[in-house]
């Protein structure tokens, strides 16, 4: 029983040892990738890209389709999910692989802007420091903003108005609410859900972000229903 009970003290110890490493190593990335670019000096990068859109620009049947498809928390987090961090933890051990990321709209600016797409330990706890860094520098609509003018909705197409043209040939004054509602599911897997590419798994995914608004509370079925019938 004593033989069993140091190998348990031991075993803990190494694994507290391991873990606090990766942490270190993961802090260290994120303190190289900040201070080779600062966070603001980034943030005024993406603010003076061609067709950068503000906000108030957007119709608030997308943002609210972005917010229930990517982070439904995103309003009530401080960077990170503990509820979705834990859910993915548990499917990825069941999976045996990096199956289930859990990362919120903060997170994926940190990845997409400072990091690689590299399903690595470390680089998740870099990126969780960094999203740490941008809650504390900026609110929840400057930080939604720097999200939709980073993400990538495939066809080559790395902004909102671009994609709106691309994809429907519209100008963003002029979608349906059913378009803003499908360009809101396209950055998830933007090869699979590219209308132009998979038009009827752009369909589904639409299904699937509409579902999600009206789990959420921001549609109701009548009108999710009007939407799908478009």
């Amino acid at each position: 029983m004593k033989k069993f009970i140091k190998f348990f003290v031991i075993l803990i110890l190494i694994t507290l040892s391991i873990g606090l490493l990766v942490i270190g190593n993961g802090y260290n990335m994120y303190k190289n990738a900040i201070e080779e670019i600062p966070l603001q000096e980034k943030v005024k990068e993406i603010q003076s890209k061609e067709n950068y859109v503000k906000l108030q620009e957007l119709p608030q049947i997308y943002l609210d389709a972005v917010i229930s498809v990517e982070d439904h928390r995103f309003y009530k987090h401080g960077g990170i999910d503990i509820i979705a961090i834990g859910r993915a933890l548990f499917n990825d051990i069941k999976a045996m692989s990096f199956v289930e990321g859990g990362s919120t709209i903060t997170q994926q600016i940190a990845k997409n802007e400072y990091f690689t797409q590299e399903k690595k330990i470390t680089r998740k706890i870099a990126e969780v420091f960094m999203a740490f860094e941008i809650e504390k520098n900026y609110n929840k609509d400057e930080i939604l903003e720097l999200y939709i003018n980073t993400i990538y909705f495939g066809n080559g197409y790395y902004n909102i108005k671009d994609a709106a043209y691309g994809y429907f040939k519209k100008s963003i004054n002029n979608l349906t609410d059913g378009e803003w509602i499908m360009l809101a599911g396209i950055p998830n897997a933007p090869s699979v859900y590219a209308p132009t590419v998979n038009p009827d798994l752009a369909e589904q995914r639409q299904k699937q972000v509409v579902d999600k608004m009206v789990k959420y509370g921001y549609l109701t079925e009548e009108r999710a229903n009007q939407i799908l019938r478009e």
